[in-house]
């Protein structure tokens, strides 16, 4: 019998169940993790690939040895290629951190297969509150940084109305940095002239980030001026309606 035969369906899903534990065990020796680790790559099943992608919901206490672990366990995931998808959606809907399957998700699925998942993980994490919002900003972050599409950027703005500060700053960032003029302009001239807004930090970034955009301020431009003022930061507006930083020439 066959490591396969051993733990896909049946009575093999027992010992399977074990296995998943062995390589989840944050108490235990890396070694031992290690060994588990290796056998459910070599498993291969649904329950298998499940069991690997758990390794990514806990941190071990030596960190580099940890991290070690979690690079293996991505590259094996990657090496699975579509096979894993499925249970990569699955964990992406339902774990507590993302960002290591947001990185497998970017090497396995095709781009349209991933907003199809992007989509899913979006509406699981709107813009309610929630009392840990590490996972949307780990998915903000990804959608700013690794998925530049027009249908992300449309679909961030949303973000800056969270409650969470660090939530609209990343949101601010990845709105930035999918360059979607169109979509970004007018929802952070939205924010930034918000008395309710009281993040400081989040209105310098959404001038700096204008002003390098290049982006103007048509609509806005009286409340723009008295911000800038307000700010203190040395922020101006050009004859062309566009920010300038201090050390900016127009």
């Amino acid at each position: 019998m066959g490591l396969f035969d051993l733990f896909s369906g049946g009575k093999g899903s027992s010992p399977l169940k074990k296995l998943v534990g062995r390589a989840n065990n944050k108490d235990a020796q890396s070694v031992d993790r290690w060994k588990a680790l290796e056998q459910l790559r070599d498993a291969g099943t649904d329950e298998a690939i499940a069991g690997l992608l758990r390794r990514f919901s806990f941190v071990y206490s030596k960190s580099i040895e940890d991290e070690q672990e979690k690079d293996w366990v991505h590259d094996q995931l990657v090496a699975f290629g579509q096979k894993a998808l499925p249970e990569v959606e699955r964990s992406l809907i339902s774990a507590e951190s993302i960002s290591w399957q947001l990185k497998v998700l970017a090497h396995v699925a095709e781009h349209d297969q991933s907003w199809a998942i992007l989509e899913k993980v979006i509406a699981a994490n709107d813009n309610e509150y929630v009392r840990d919002p590490s996972r949307k900003i780990q998915l903000i972050t990804f959608l700013g940084e690794e998925f530049k599409d027009p249908r992300a950027a449309r679909a961030l703005p949303q973000y800056l109305e969270d409650m969470d500060e660090g939530v609209r700053f990343n949101t601010v960032e990845a709105l930035l940095a999918q360059e979607d003029e169109e979509a970004a302009r007018e929802p952070l001239l939205k924010l930034l002239t918000d008395e309710k807004e009281e993040s400081r930090r989040v209105k310098i970034r959404i001038l700096d980030g204008l002003a390098d955009a290049g982006w103007n301020t048509h609509g806005w431009k009286g409340q723009v001026e008295k911000l800038c003022d307000e700010i203190g930061r040395g922020h101006s507006i050009d004859g062309k309606g566009r920010i300038r930083k201090a050390t900016q020439k127009g």
